[in-house]
């Protein structure tokens, strides 16, 4: 079970390098340096569903971890190959529903020729300051999705990692401790 979501992470992380560098280079190899507003909120878009996902992957890790540790013998029947699929199709599907629904709500307006963004990647905020419309809006939609994919996944993965550190202390033995914390690296 392990496995399967490490493999999924290192998928995540190959797409995550494949939507962002291939742009990157062609404006530090090239004299073209300039995206079209499409495809800078598809790779925009891109990156931050990437970015989502991997943050709620390793808090849905880290769970695999705690019942690793706190259930050592019932791993395999608690994080059978099922249930790994659906946790990471749940991360996938959340990940792409969190950054759907604020996508969809947010309508900046951009005019005149001064779209230009001095950076690598196409950023939120720096579309944002593009924009010739009020932005308030959006700046709360972003917030409030923030911290559902920043915040409560850090949470969940902290009090995780806290109470299996808890737990390893506990152990009497020193090759019980070291054996423990093997378990999560």
């Amino acid at each position: 079970p392990m496995y399967f979501l490490l493999s999924n992470l290192s998928f995540l992380d190959i797409c995550y390098t494949t939507s962002t560098v291939p742009q990157m280079l062609v404006h530090c190899l090239s004299k073209r340096t300039s995206i079209s507003l499409i495809r800078c909120f598809t790779q925009m878009y891109i990156s931050v569903f990437l970015g989502t996902t991997e943050f709620l992957l390793l808090a849905v890790m880290a769970y695999d971890r705690w019942v690793a540790i706190y259930n050592p013998l019932r791993y395999t029947i608690i994080m059978s190959n099922r249930v790994c699929f659906h946790l990471a199709a749940i991360t996938w599907s959340s990940a792409f529903l969190l950054i759907a629904v604020p996508s969809l709500a947010m309508h900046p307006q951009f005019c005149g020729s001064n779209n230009i963004i001095n950076h690598f990647v196409c950023e939120v905020q720096a579309m944002l300051k593009l924009a010739c419309s009020d932005t308030s809006n959006n700046q709360i939609v972003m917030f409030v999705t923030s911290i559902f994919t920043l915040l409560l996944p850090f949470s969940f993965i902290f009090v995780t990692y806290a109470r299996i550190i808890t737990a390893v202390l506990r152990i009497r033995s020193a090759e019980g401790r070291a054996k423990a914390f093997s378990t999560c690296t």
